[in-house]
């Protein structure tokens, strides 16, 4: 292949890559020309290929056993006993109590932290639970940080510096080799850098987890002035956590987990952590975060304890894929697989509710096996306007008149749904939509990091849990009724000639669209663009 094709190819692999990485109301249009442009002057560069440091000396560590020793271990233990072989699951709706419950996690933690994210943005969420790592640290917490390596770019520094805490250890999933021009990476290793790690999910003493769809930014828990996410997290404690670690420690030692210092051109010392120490509580001070920041040890265990009320105990598996498989070429991950084998017993329903939902031919037709006899099947994901990825958008839309030719009822989210702004801290935001979650029969749930997309299901890693239990799949369902409701949805159906109409309410009133409301020229323009490339199987 010649540079110049490969250059164009990598330009919409890196607006695939970066789905989420972007804030939900940028401009897609400037996303595009941004990565276009920041490929195309890289490719002008002349350079040598610099290489990961796989090999790096680390000691392989493995999570915290003894979990009944702790306060917490035994606060979710006490409900344990009564339920054997079963674990406890919650889900979390909302911005806030997302928010409030990891706080409550790092400051109550006793003994360890276990934290792995695709994305940790540099706002002020980010900081506060920054913070929160660092005081846990302090008082004898074992943290260990695993970040993707994909929007981590310019803070090496201050990722080094909190490393640099003896109780802290942070390593990079699949770094970037060009440390201050990545983008070289993916002209040169695309291959690699292609494959990334999309898990979230955070484990405290071994004993309690949340799971779900939420990376760690403001965008997540409803506190952007700009844009916020409608998302989906799952609490968890019981047998199931144990497996939850287990999978973190998998990912934690393998050699795609790269220690932090390896990657720095310098040792960082304590200097460097009191600068970054100082540093966040200057920005915290200034961010005037909306949520309670000081609430004290009561105060946080009341809010465990109120997760622990509402836990329904039930079966549960946490599914992950390897990222050894990838490097193997396995096309599937196990997070796929186990859909795949859960819509083989499928009778009567499946409920989807999905950021981003390429399914392409493969997908068109298990949806028309499914209707053919019988099953209700039923999908929201994002508009045109509510995408914050494009090519995400455009994979799907070439699809979207057949997935309804084929029986799937089919919603997209408005930009200005209006439950969803009831519930923001600015209610201005652009609403969007990145939550990850399925309902099967009335009788099972999956909720997770996994998107309906070929990029979830064969390229980047994903985790998730499957819970079977009417109980917690009647709670979703009416997580997900909301969802579908004239104001925070359009209803995408076809008309009398076989096209496609939106159809809504506005002040009580049917309002029907026939292009793709909300959105601009530009968007409508790009989308068609991109349909006409040969990428689909990187979206």
């Amino acid at each position: 292949m010649t540079n110049n094709s490969m250059t164009q190819r990598t330009g919409i692999f890196y607006a695939g890559l970066c789905r989420g990485a972007f804030p939900p109301g940028a401009t897609q249009g400037v996303q595009l020309l941004r990565a276009g442009f920041v490929i195309l002057l890289a490719s002008l560069l002349f350079t040598g290929c610099a290489s990961v440091p796989t090999d790096y000396p680390r000691t392989p560590t493995t999570a915290f056993t003894d979990y009944l020793d702790t306060s917490v271990g035994q606060l979710f233990e006490e409900a344990a006993a009564q339920h054997p072989d079963e674990s406890g699951f919650a889900i979390i709706r909302y911005g806030r109590p997302a928010f409030t419950s990891r706080v409550a996690l790092t400051d109550l933690a006793e003994k360890t932290l276990d934290v792995q994210y695709y994305i940790w943005e540099a706002d002020a969420t980010g900081r506060l639970l920054a913070d929160r790592l660092i005081r846990a640290a302090d008082r004898g917490v074992r943290v260990r940080l695993l970040l993707d390596d994909l929007t981590t770019a310019g803070r090496d520094h201050l990722i080094a510096a909190m490393d640099a805490h003896p109780n802290i250890e942070i390593h990079i999933f699949n770094p970037f080799a060009n440390r201050e021009t990545r983008a070289l990476d993916f002209i040169v290793d695309l291959d690699r850098v292609n494959h990334r790690m999309h898990n979230k999910l955070m484990v405290m003493d071994n004993a309690v987890a949340i799971v779900g769809g939420r990376n760690i930014g403001n965008h997540y828990f409803d506190v952007a002035t700009d844009a916020n996410f409608r998302d989906l997290d799952i609490a968890a404690a019981g047998p199931v956590v144990r497996k939850i670690s287990n999978a973190f420690d998998h990912f934690w030692n393998g050699e795609w987990s790269v220690p932090i210092r390896a990657l720095v051109d310098r040792p960082y010392t304590g200097e460097d952590l009191t600068e970054v120490r100082n540093l966040l509580q200057e920005r915290i001070a200034q961010d005037d975060y909306p949520y309670p920041l000081d609430e004290d040890a009561d105060a946080l265990k009341a809010e465990l304890v109120s997760i622990r009320d509402s836990f329904i105990w039930a079966p549960g598996q946490i599914v992950w894929d390897d990222p050894a498989a990838v490097e193997e070429g396995i096309q599937e991950g196990n997070v796929i697989t186990g859909f795949r084998n859960k819509l083989e017993t499928i009778q009567e329903e499946l409920l989807m509710e999905a950021a981003y939902f390429v399914v392409l031919d493969r997908g068109v037709e298990s949806v028309r096996r499914l209707t053919e006899r019988g099953v209700r099947v039923r999908a929201l994901t994002n508009s045109l306007a509510s995408n914050d990825v494009l090519a995400a958008h455009a994979g799907y839309a070439e699809n979207r008149k057949e997935l309804i030719e084929s029986g799937l009822e089919l919603y997209e989210m408005r930009p200005d749904a209006g439950t969803a702004k009831k519930n923001l801290i600015y209610g201005e935001s652009k609403a969007a939509l990145h939550t990850k979650a399925l309902v099967f029969d009335r009788e099972s749930v999956f909720i997770g990091s996994f998107n309906l997309d070929p990029r979830s299901a064969s390229i980047n890693t994903e985790a998730g849990l499957y819970v079977e239990s009417p109980e917690l799949a009647r709670q979703v369902i009416e997580y997900m009724e909301v969802g579908v409701q004239p104001e925070n949805s359009y209803r995408v159906m076809l008309d009398e000639d076989g096209d496609l109409v939106w159809v809504t309410e506005d002040d009580g009133m049917e309002v029907r669209y026939h292009e793709d409301p909300g959105s601009t020229f530009w968007q409508r323009f790009m989308s068609g663009f991109i349909i006409l490339l040969p990428v689909e199987h990187q979206l």
